[in-house]
């Protein structure tokens, strides 16, 4: 669940991660966008709104799992590999096709948000082309190819068209068009339609690019630029070959900063431009080549042969530049290969993901989550991303097997609270370590003795006993969770910690119960803690907090932990064993983060 409140005192920020969870973030916040997995997966946020972007600069598959409630459609940028360079007085080679339903994607070329069902969908990303390869006059040793097409929710971004070559003076169509190379002063290739190597070919692919540019004939042998997203290629001009089209900036994966994501432009500064068009080469050297366009198109080489001309850059569908060969020899640059780029909102300032529990089958507790308190924050003007990680779900009883679940972290402003730690369960391992750097451990249990450890300043979850069948309880955010106990009630969970920027102290993130056989289930730690399961009676919740945490139960109700309170980070109690008549026995879900701003007015 999301919380956000302000208080009229000094500036303090008091964030908690999650102890073991619930399935979503819900209460009176907006509930999440869709969940899904591949590619690299980032959240940033844009007008007030967060959205999650998932990267592929290699085929792959994108997977939905869950279309939570906000939208069932995803904006797209799908960017298919650029074409090869030509060789002996080449022309540089378009760039790959851009379709896009980013608002960046100039209108009318600007396509609609694809709807999407809970599926996977493949992901094909296109390779760039060779460049065209000769070693003296006389026909091409590798004729140079087009960029391949890249496909993704049932659209197809066009391969780039290879750049014009003196051997067969073939410039070809593509999502962009290659640039006219020798032995006349032909037109560039045009934009816009399928490769005569796409299985689309010979259809149109409209909005995708532009033409390439004309070359120069003799006797100035220069040569056209490759068409980029952007704009035409370039015309050869007198002794100067043409430039490579201009690409397109399509900040779909994060503010125009965020590196690592079709490149760099130097004018601006700025990032995430793709698609640009290749230089044409020139044939003797010192007249000038065509640089490539902005948006990873390769730059041209004039004169003497030796070095290749220069590639398009792989991730952003860049055409490769043209090659002067003098001499006749000569090597045209290699396409970029493409990309695609899938974001959704998530959240209206908010997000929550699945995480941690306490565990089931005589489970220990779940760690309660980390605790961040800050004074004096830096808050330039601008929207901040809130993340607030929902506990992890409920874990069941009966298979033995089944896995611990972890709390997921909290985040604002470069501030991280880790989620904590899920208590351990019958035959699965000893409890988790808390998350990022002071999540707090789950609790042992007989599958594996130890306690979790707390992260960093995060505190341990309590060690199983064998002598009582006893698992520990989860570490709470001011202390340790107890371990299993012999006699008496099972182990408590560890306390939260006190803290009054709402004007009242509360207490967060207690750890939640553990479990004794016999007994009654371990107290949940105070800040929100959930009760340990029976099978005598359930323990008590967490007190002290700003909600408290739910009790555990015990015969003949179930055997069910209690869950950590909402908005307290408080750990979920660990859950009765499951061998005793009660199939549906289970370990208790964590209690939501929060994060809490204060300001004076």
């Amino acid at each position: 669940m999301f919380n956000e409140q302000h208080k009229k005192e000094m500036p303090l920020l008091g964030m908690l991660g999650l102890g073991g969870g619930i399935a979503r973030a819900g209460g009176g916040a907006e509930s999440p966008g869709l969940t899904a997995t591949g590619g690299i997966i980032s959240d940033y946020s844009d007008g007030g709104n967060v959205y999650r972007s998932h990267v592929f600069t290699s085929s792959g598959t994108f997977t939905i799992s869950d279309l939570g409630d906000i939208a069932s459609t995803v904006d797209y940028l799908i960017v298919a590999g650029g074409g090869g360079g030509g060789a002996w007085v080449g022309g540089g080679a378009g760039a790959g096709g851009m379709m896009a339903s980013h608002p960046d994607m100039p209108s009318p070329r600007r396509g609609s948000a694809a709807p999407v069902s809970a599926t996977s969908y493949p992901v094909v990303i296109g390779g760039g082309g060779i460049g065209w390869f000769q070693s003296g006059e006389g026909s091409a040793l590798i004729n140079g190819t087009p960029g391949t097409d890249t496909t993704v929710l049932s659209k197809r971004a066009a391969g780039g068209g290879r750049g014009g070559d003196w051997v067969t003076a073939q410039r070809e169509s593509g999502g962009s068009g290659g640039g006219g190379g020798h032995p006349s002063a032909l037109p560039g290739a045009a934009g816009n339609l399928y490769s005569p190597s796409s299985p689309a070919h010979p259809g149109p692919a409209p909005g995708q690019g532009h033409a390439g540019g004309s070359g120069g004939g003799s006797p100035t042998l220069s040569t056209g630029g490759g068409g980029g997203a952007g704009a035409v290629g370039g015309n050869a001009s007198g002794s100067v070959s043409g430039n490579g089209g201009a690409g397109l900036q399509i900040k779909i994966a994060g503010p125009s900063a965020t590196t690592g994501v079709g490149t760099l432009n130097p004018g601006p500064g700025e990032y995430q431009w793709y698609a640009g068009g290749g230089g044409g080469g020139h044939h003797n050297a010192p007249n000038t080549a065509g640089t490539g366009g902005v948006g990873g198109g390769g730059n041209g080489l004039a004169g003497n042969p030796g070095p290749q001309a220069g590639s398009g850059l792989n991730g952003t569908g860049g055409g490769g530049g043209g090659n002067g060969g003098g001499g006749g020899a000569g090597w045209g640059g290699n396409g970029g290969s493409g990309t695609v780029v899938i974001r959704y909102q998530i959240s209206s300032g908010q997000s929550g993901t699945a995480s941690a529990t306490g565990g089931a089958n005589n489970g220990g507790g779940g760690g309660g989550g980390g605790v961040v308190a800050a004074t004096s924050q830096s808050l330039p003007a601008g929207p901040r991303a809130v993340v607030i990680g929902a506990g992890g779900a409920k874990v069941p009883g009966g298979p033995s097997g089944i896995d611990r679940v972890d709390g997921a972290d909290t985040t604002w402003n470069s501030l991280t609270a880790g989620g904590g730690g899920g208590g351990s369960n019958y035959n699965t391992g000893n409890g988790s370590a808390g998350r990022a750097t002071n999540g707090n451990g789950g609790g042992g249990s007989q599958g594996g003795s130890s306690g979790g450890s707390g992260n960093g300043s995060g505190n341990d979850g309590g060690d199983y006993n064998p002598s009582g069948y006893a698992s520990g309880g989860g570490g709470g955010a001011g202390n340790d969770g107890a371990d299993g106990t012999t006699s008496g009630a099972a182990a408590a969970g560890g306390a939260g910690v006190a803290n009054s920027i709402l004007g009242t102290s509360y207490i967060w993130a207690g750890g939640g119960g553990g479990v004794r056989s016999g007994s009654t289930g371990g107290a949940g730690g105070t800040g929100g803690g959930g009760g340990g399961g029976g099978p005598s009676s359930g323990g008590a919740g967490g007190t002290g907090g700003l909600g408290v945490g739910e009790d555990g139960t015990g015969e003949p109700e179930s055997n069910k932990g209690g869950s950590g309170a909402v908005n307290t980070g408080g750990g979920g109690g660990g859950g009765g064993q499951t061998g005793n008549g009660n199939p549906d026995a289970r370990g208790g879900g964590g209690g939501s983060g929060i994060v809490i701003i204060a300001y004076p007015t």
